[in-house]
C-alpha cells in the first residue's frame, strides 16, 4: 500500500514527507506561473529546496523525461506513419517538447525531490 501512496504523491505533486501539502502554488495549466513552488509544505513545514541550487540536479531528470518522450514519438512516427521525412520528426519532437515543458519541469523537480532528496515519509504527520 505504501508504494501506491508514494506514486500518488508524486503524480499529484505532494510533499515527500507528509504526502499532503502541495509542492507547487498553481496548476500547470496556468502557464505564466507553472514553475512557482511553495517554499515549504503548508501541512508539515518541510522545506522543499533542501539547499541553494538543490534543483539543478532535476535537469538530469528533465533530460531523461525528454529523451523518453522523443523516443516514444519517434517510434510512433516510424511504425504508424511509415518512417516519414526527417522534417516531420523534427517538427513533431519540437512541438512535443514545447507542449510538455510545463509538466516536464514540474515532474522533474517532483521526482528529483522524492527520489534523491533523502526525505523519509512520516505517516504521523
Amino acid at each position: 500500500m505504501g508504494e501506491k501512496e508514494a506514486l500518488q504523491a508524486v503524480l499529484k505533486g505532494k510533499c515527500p514527507r507528509c504526502r499532503s501539502g502541495a509542492m507547487f502554488t498553481h496548476s500547470p495549466a496556468k502557464l505564466s506561473k507553472f514553475g512557482e513552488m511553495n517554499e515549504q509544505c503548508a501541512h508539515c513545514g518541510f522545506r522543499f529546496e533542501r539547499e541553494p541550487g538543490f534543483f539543478y540536479g532535476a535537469m538530469y531528470v528533465s533530460y531523461a523525461l525528454s529523451v523518453g518522450i522523443f523516443l516514444v514519438a519517434s517510434v510512433i512516427l516510424y511504425f504508424l506513419f511509415g518512417n516519414p521525412n526527417i522534417e516531420v520528426y523534427v517538427v513533431t519532437v519540437a512541438l512535443l517538447a514545447l507542449l510538455s515543458y510545463p509538466l516536464n519541469f514540474r515532474y522533474s523537480r517532483i521526482l528529483f525531490l522524492h527520489v534523491f532528496g533523502g526525505v523519509k515519509y512520516d505517516p504521523s504527520l
